[in-house]
């Protein structure tokens, strides 16, 4: 880190110190994990897909498995990184509360930490919208193989921030279906133009309000449960640091900004916030 993040972090540390802190992150965390971030410089460019049009067109389901599946094995490859692995440290010694992540990858709780909020769900599983049986994506990932011995997985595929690849042909995939009942599968992830479920964003509100500060790490904080984690923190005048490469939607509002990247500050923080007295 350079003189001026260090100064940050020896700030942020003071800020901190015998607090019991709750950490919000986003993709920025990931990045040093390979994964890319949605709008940070360099972001690719994508359109996402809409849970309208995943629910109502065929073509849209088959162009979204076969992105989904053309990139699974390198999003499931990637590993935590020391940021990751700070917030566990944190975790584990008592200095915070949990972790709330907009992230989708798994990789915190890969990484240790316990208490893991995952606002817009995970990539880990798979469910039927008709009669709710939950599959494992490792497994479904291997039907689909099987029901499409065609497909062919390059060891170096382009990565998007959701684990997919924009395909270059759909022709002739067959889109997995539920082997219970034959009905649809969704992953369990939040799509764009879909609400954060109303008892996932009261499990992140609890985490806060159980916390002495909040800190915010890797996201822009465009998406809007974001910033009502945060106004709920500075509701109740708790210190807000936010940790991001960038400006974010709510610097003017933080009581500290670093601008600088999440591994290096979090493990920087891990290693210098004193035990709880």
């Amino acid at each position: 880190m350079d003189a001026r993040t260090t100064d940050a972090v020896a700030l942020a540390i003071d800020t901190l110190a015998g607090r019991r802190i709750a950490v919000l992150t986003g993709a920025g965390v990931s990045t040093d994990s390979g994964i890319p971030d949605y709008r940070g410089a360099g972001a690719p460019v994508r359109t996402p897909m809409t849970v309208e049009q995943f629910l109502s067109s065929d073509a849209s389901r088959r162009r979204y498995w076969v992105g989904s599946h053309l990139g699974w094995k390198a999003f499931a490859a990637a590993e935590p990184n020391p940021g990751h692995r700070a917030l566990a440290d944190l975790e584990a010694r008592g200095l915070a509360t949990g972790v709330v992540t907009q992230n989708v990858d798994g990789l915190h709780v890969r990484a240790g930490s316990r208490r893991v909020v995952e606002l817009h769900g995970t990539m880990r599983r798979v469910f039927c919208t008709h009669c709710g049986q939950v599959f494992d994506r490792r497994d479904l990932a291997a039907r689909v193989e099987d029901d499409n011995p065609w497909i062919r997985v390059p060891e170096n595929v382009p990565l998007g921030p959701d684990g997919d690849v924009l395909p270059e042909s759909t022709d002739g995939f067959r889109i997995p279906d539920c082997s219970v009942c034959g009905g649809m599968l969704k992953p369990d992830v939040v799509f764009f133009g879909e609400f954060i479920p109303a008892e996932k964003f009261r499990e992140a509100e609890q985490l806060v309000h159980t916390s002495d500060a909040l800190i915010v790490a890797g996201s822009s904080l465009v998406v809007n449960s974001g910033i009502r984690l945060l106004e709920r923190a500075r509701r109740r005048r708790l210190p807000v640091v936010i940790v991001n490469r960038g400006a974010t939607r709510a610097d003017a509002r933080a009581t500290l900004k670093i601008d600088a990247g999440t591994s290096e500050v979090l493990r920087a923080l891990a290693d210098g916030l004193p035990p709880l007295s």
